[in-house]
């Protein structure tokens, strides 16, 4: 089963940053939703829902990481550390996000924006902080 997820990470964190994109709507403006197989990215609601479920996938991805890390009691990497990090923060700005678009709950425009561009900005810099550690050959979020 772990295997299979570490396989799913990547397409799932990818799923993740499109339909977060998505959100904004950037596809339908500059016409990537008029891109035969992508209309779905053309629509607020189908874009929405998808970035959901993928959220509730992802929590269960990491549920699954925690278990296994505290069951084998493994250090982390630095660059563990710091992806781990922002993905908390990640996850935290997206459930005040998901708290803001319950229907009996009213946020001020600012708190809104706030809530919005700090989940974007650490999604940028979890992508970031991927990215460099692939290319610095430090993929691992554990000491082996």
């Amino acid at each position: 089963m772990t295997n299979i997820l570490r396989k799913l990470w990547i397409p799932v964190m990818t799923l993740m940053a499109i339909t977060g994109m998505g959100q904004m709507p950037i596809f339908k403006r500059y016409y990537i939703a008029d891109i035969p197989g992508l209309a779905w990215l053309g629509q607020p609601f189908t874009v929405h829902w998808v970035h959901y479920k993928g959220a509730a996938v992802l929590m269960f991805m990491i549920a699954w990481f925690t278990t296994l890390w505290f069951a084998k009691q493994r250090k982390l990497t630095a660059s563990g550390k710091l992806r781990i990090i922002l993905l908390a923060l990640l996850i935290i700005t997206g459930y005040v996000r998901v708290i803001k678009n319950l229907p009996d709950v009213h946020f001020s425009p600012t708190s809104t924006m706030l809530i919005d561009w700090t989940h974007l900005l650490f999604a940028i810099l979890l992508g970031v902080a991927a990215i460099w550690s692939a290319q610095t050959g430090r993929k691992d979020y554990v000491i082996k």
